[in-house]
């Protein structure tokens, strides 16, 4: 627990180097936004600035959701706007499918991604395909948003990360937020946006608080969906990752520059679409790569980076192949013991940065 209060608190971390909220510190930042108000700020802005948006979803009223995302929205606006539904992820999915084809926007809240699966048919065969099955008559503007990939102690059936299953998938578009800039920002242009949007939020960032500047707390402030950030610039190895693997990166980045190594890190930001002329920017760089994420490594979000990368222009400047650090390619476990080495940790993004490099 130590460990991970470092990575999540101020001062320094299990490796002895500063913590990433240390490492983003600016003179330019005014206040602290936790990832949790970011994504309330974001939704409360959008159903005041569009009388067309509005929050269904389990306990997403009256109990201010269950990881307290839409705290004081149903007081604010009613039960118009922030609606209660049966346990019933098919029924209320569909729900927001059909108001979304009807000229609404809704935002649908998953308790969990993992339950979602209870919803893929509306997801996929009606949210994702129906733009293009009614050539272009019918656009879907829903975002699908709720906590993804591990959490901690809540075993197989809560800790799985969706990011590749739905991007795998045309007609949809999929953000993997890592910070409070990125919850806000992100989740205001999927609210805006004409297309379905699979708005993938991390349980174990909901508390972290990040420092933002004034132009974050603006109610114009948008990111646009389909563009990385590189967060920290370097020379030597370029790390890509998205959610909460960007902070390990981070971290990482800060260990490795005391041995020299300088590490160039990306946030993705969005899955689908994918930047890769960030990243193939980046490598051609730095000659190195390695991806890092949460989840399964098979057909994985670094499985098609490495591919785009062969079939791209920056495969030949590549000094070595590049690495992917993963998820244990099994079930979570229970036991914290085994949850612990089955998600990637900041160890393990140093030891496959000197593979990569040969050192």
């Amino acid at each position: 627990m130590a460990a991970l209060k470092g990575l999540f608190c101020g001062g320094k971390n299990a490796f002895g180097v500063l913590s990433r909220r240390d490492f983003h510190r600016s003179t330019l930042a005014a206040v602290q936004l936790t990832y949790r108000d970011a994504l309330t700020h974001a939704m409360d802005e959008e159903i005041e600035r569009d009388e067309t948006v509005f929050l269904l979803g389990e306990e997403v009223a009256q109990y201010d959701g269950a990881y307290k995302v839409s705290r004081g929205l149903w007081k604010k606006w009613g039960d118009k706007r922030v609606i209660d539904t049966p346990i019933s992820e098919m029924g209320f999915a569909g729900i927001a499918v059909g108001a979304a084809m009807a000229g609404l926007r809704p935002i649908c809240e998953f308790m969990t991604f993992n339950f979602a699966l209870q919803a893929i048919d509306q997801v996929i065969n009606s949210a994702a395909k129906t733009h293009y099955m009614s050539a272009g008559a019918i656009p879907v503007p829903v975002v699908f948003r709720g906590p993804n990939g591990s959490s901690a102690g809540v075993a197989a059936q809560h800790s799985q990360c969706f990011a590749a299953w739905y991007s795998h998938c045309p007609g949809l578009k999929v953000i993997s937020p890592w910070s409070a800039e990125d919850a806000k920002g992100l989740l205001k242009s999927a609210i805006r946006d004409d297309n379905p949007v699979v708005f993938l939020e991390n349980e174990l960032m909901y508390g972290v608080p990040f420092e933002v500047s004034e132009e974050i707390q603006s109610k114009d402030f948008v990111i646009p969906i389909g563009k990385a950030k590189i967060e920290k610039e370097g020379t030597n190895v370029t790390l890509v990752a998205h959610s909460k693997s960007v902070g390990h990166c981070l971290d990482a980045a800060v260990a490795l520059a005391k041995e020299g190594i300088d590490c160039e890190v990306i946030n993705m930001r969005t899955i689908r679409p994918l930047d890769i002329e960030t990243i193939e920017a980046s490598v051609m760089k730095t000659n190195h790569l390695l991806t890092v994420e949460g989840g399964w490594p098979q057909f994985g979000v670094g499985a098609e980076i490495c591919a785009r990368i062969m079939e791209g222009p920056a495969f030949n400047y590549l000094d070595a192949p590049a690495v992917r650090v993963t998820g244990a390619d099994i079930p979570m476990p229970y036991a914290k013991i085994l949850e612990d080495n089955c998600i990637p940790q900041v160890k393990d993004v140093i030891f496959s940065v000197k593979k990569v490099l040969h050192v």
